[in-house]
């Protein structure tokens, strides 16, 4: 038990190694992309209520 938490924080460890700060470039990609997946999926919500709604004042 206690070698698999030694060897999850030496796994830890190498990741902070490898891993870097990204630049201001990819920092707005990054934000663009997510800002509009968040706005794609809230869209796909909005047109699901609005068929409900409607689909409500048909019946």
């Amino acid at each position: 038990m206690f070698q698999k938490v030694v060897n999850f924080f030496k796994n830890v460890k190498r990741i902070f190694h490898i891993a870097r700060k990204p630049n201001w470039k990819e920092f707005k990609v990054i934000a663009i992309v997510s800002g509009l997946g968040i706005l794609i999926i809230g869209l796909i919500g909005f047109v699901i209520q609005l068929i409900t709604y409607f689909l409500k004042l048909l019946a």
